[in-house]
């Protein structure tokens, strides 16, 4: 559970108390996320995880130890809140580091409302029909991270970008910011898939049902965790969707600022392994949870610079 501390709401802390704070949060929850972060130039790190924190927040506002007391009311409380804090006002320290991060960067509140509206999905929905709806709210509690962080990571002229050889693949430029959500929704989709079984105890089913009847495994099949080849060949299906995504997302690293994309592509890269070790686990998500090993993590640190050339 994220916890602030207790004398949060009586005392606002300095702009950096409030990164530090938003520092260790990240730190604690996001182990692969925040090793990426420390790629990043002071100020872009720090306004990445003053984000992130929020995110989180907002996230734990459904999906946390309080959730059940979660109602519509209190979604619209906290985007009240948002508005405040697009305004300068904070109502405790990490809210702070976000007021400070928006002082700084060009950020949009449009993405943040829209994230609180995945959210309010998650109050009164616990399956989603088809891809498309399920894609909707994996751009809203996802994507938009991706078009949050964008005012902060930066853009630079494609031209600039031909030196490597693979940059060749991003000749055909496409809008940055579909492909900043499309890293987004790849990021949710794998956590979706890597989740699947904590999904199924709490009573959730994220895949779309119209998949599930494709390859004739039924609701009850997934509550009771059946492996079997019908499984194994949906996982599958669903695998290769995820890594569409990321594929999608690729070009659009590659017109990030230069001190942006080692660690953006240290983020993709790691974050899609997470499915490569779903393929190792037999797909079995139901008892084993898929995770790339620390030492793992840093082996790929050399080939996402390489790609950031």
């Amino acid at each position: 559970m994220l916890q602030l501390p207790e004398n949060d709401l009586k005392t606002l802390a300095s702009s950096s108390e409030a990164y530090e704070l938003c520092r260790q949060i990240t730190a604690h929850y996001a182990k692969t996320f925040y090793l990426a972060t420390l790629l990043m130039p002071e100020a872009k790190r720090r306004a990445i995880w003053a984000i992130y924190v929020w995110c989180r927040r907002t996230d734990e506002l459904v999906d946390g130890p309080q959730a059940a007391d979660t109602t519509l009311e209190t979604l619209d409380a906290w985007e009240e809140r948002l508005e405040r804090i697009f305004v300068g006002r904070p109502d405790d320290s990490a809210d702070v580091a976000l007021v400070d991060t928006i002082a700084r960067f060009p950020l949009e509140i449009q993405p943040f409302r829209d994230m609180v509206a995945g959210q309010r999905m998650d109050l009164y929905r616990s399956r989603y029909d088809t891809f498309e709806e399920l894609h909707l709210y994996c751009y809203r509690v996802a994507g938009t991270v991706g078009l949050m962080s964008e005012a902060i990571m930066g853009l630079e002229p494609f031209c600039d970008r031909l030196r490597a050889p693979w940059t060749n693949l991003y000749n055909n430029q496409k809008n940055p910011r579909e492909q900043a959500i499309s890293l987004g929704v790849a990021k949710q989709l794998t956590n979706i898939l890597r989740d699947v079984g904590e999904d199924a105890r709490r009573g959730r089913i994220y895949l779309p049902l119209e998949d599930l009847a494709h390859f004739n495994y039924s609701e009850e099949d997934l509550f009771k965790g059946v492996v079997d080849e019908r499984w194994r060949r949906l996982m599958q299906f669903q695998i290769e969707r995820a890594r569409q995504f990321y594929a999608q997302a690729e070009a659009g690293v590659q017109l990030l600022s230069q001190d942006a994309r080692w660690p953006v592509w240290s983020a993709l890269l790691l974050y899609r392994q997470i499915l490569t070790v779903i393929e190792k686990n037999h797909y079995d998500v139901f008892n084993q949870r898929a995770y790339v090993p620390k030492l793992r993590k840093f082996t790929y640190l050399p080939l996402a610079w390489l790609r950031s050339l």
